[in-house]
């Protein structure tokens, strides 16, 4: 039997994260995964560090666009019919917090976690040698028409608050950036200050392998074995038991499976989320990810090829792959850019793990000493893996946070 300070429970890049933000605090880990480094939720993301991140995803108040979603026409969204009854209190909850006040107050709430985003991933990747991965060029969202533009206007006011570089351009300007788009949109902005990753699979790799040279210890086991043992906890690994006074659950969409054990309940949704690869060396060159917001998808150069992925998709974690949204942009995308063909017949699925307010949990387990929360990051599990794991770290060791986390708080929900 092993004993550890901690224990971390899941290894996409917010456990890593979190593993390697304690080891490097003197924090005996041990992080356990039952698949592969970052191979789940964590792979599929499109490499943005959105340190830049203002407003979060909003329920949509146009009727037109809630009728094509409806009718399964919009390319943006998608949905199971039977996934509707256990997804509708969910979205309820979620229209509720897309208030104008709501959503500004979320906005306030998360900022302090975003603006130390960049910083402390580029120490890591610094630490890590992973900076071969990291782009400086920002990202551009695209805007077809002028009512979308002219629906940032509360982002734009915000970013000049709080200090977040952000430039307007019409089609031309965006195409001086990228001059391989078409000039089928109107609108353009450059969040210059969010950096991106070439591979962000390799990044979490990466980090790992600072863990263990730090002296953490990352062993297969299954979560779900995890129980009390005396006055620690404990969880079953193929090296056999490993017990700590403190464990970490950053399961992403796995989390709710094991804290049911522990009577916690949080309302947890799912927005699944598509990408496909398609070959470079056929595709018009790209320096950066590119956002066509109307219709939802995203196109960005990876080691792997252009990544192209998709907006949400309601649907239990583990229903059947429906792909259906590729089909309903891929006109689209071809009009705004010349793409090469498959660089494979792989299609990722994953699950962004999201609370209806779009904050993710950080902090203690209600109920469970010695159990802390690390899930719920929704689209921003890559951006917030680092600050997540520097915020756990001071909370547990009994510093002043670097931000109030009573807005991370899983009592928000009980």
């Amino acid at each position: 039997m092993a004993r550890t300070d901690v224990i971390v429970l899941g290894a996409g890049i917010v456990g890593t994260s979190i593993a390697l933000q304690f080891a490097k605090r003197n924090i005996s880990v041990a992080l356990i995964e039952r698949a592969g480094l970052g191979e789940q939720t964590s792979y599929g993301n499109s490499g943005v560090i959105e340190g830049s991140t203002i407003m979060p995803p909003a329920f949509p108040n146009d009727f037109g666009a809630l009728l094509r979603v409806a009718f399964k026409q919009a390319s943006d969204a998608n949905y199971h019919l039977s996934f509707l009854p256990w997804a509708a209190p969910w979205l309820l909850a979620f229209r509720a917090a897309s208030a104008p006040k709501a959503i500004e107050q979320t906005a306030r709430i998360n900022r302090p976690l975003f603006a130390r985003a960049v910083a402390e991933h580029e120490e890591l990747m610094l630490e890590s040698g992973a900076t071969q991965y990291l782009r400086r060029t920002g990202w551009i969202k695209l805007y077809r028409s002028d009512a979308a533009f002219a629906g940032l206007a509360k982002d734009l006011e915000l970013a000049r608050e709080f200090g977040v570089p952000v430039e307007t351009m019409d089609a031309d300007g965006a195409r001086k950036l990228e001059p391989s788009l078409n000039p089928v949109f109107r609108h353009a902005v450059h969040w210059p200050a969010s950096p991106t990753l070439s591979d962000p699979l390799a990044v979490t790799k990466a980090y790992a392998a600072r863990f263990t040279a730090l002296g953490g210890f990352i062993l297969k086991g299954d979560a779900l074995s995890l129980h009390r043992s005396g006055s620690n906890w404990r969880v079953e690994t193929d090296e056999g038991p490993v017990d700590a006074p403190e464990v970490v659950v950053a399961l992403g969409p796995w989390a709710p499976d094991l804290l049911k054990n522990f009577n916690i309940r949080l309302p947890m949704g799912f927005k699944r989320g598509y990408h496909r690869h398609f070959k470079t060396e056929d595709s018009a060159p790209l320096s950066r990810p590119v956002v066509d917001v109307q219709y939802g998808y995203l196109i960005t150069p990876m080691r792997q090829g252009i990544r192209v992925t998709t907006g949400a998709e309601f649907a239990a974690r583990d229903a059947a792959s429906t792909p259906v949204q590729f089909d309903r942009f891929m006109p689209r995308l071809k009009e705004l850019y010349r793409i090469g063909p498959r660089a494979d017949d792989r299609t990722w699925l994953g699950a962004r793990p999201s609370f209806p307010d779009s904050r993710p949990v950080i902090g203690r387990a209600p109920g469970q000493k010695g159990m802390w929360l690390a899930i719920g990051h929704a689209h921003w599990g890559l951006t917030l893996g680092p600050v997540t794991g520097r915020l756990l770290a001071e909370m547990m060791r009994g510093e002043t946070p670097f931000l109030d986390p009573k807005g991370f708080a899983a009592e928000r929900f009980l």
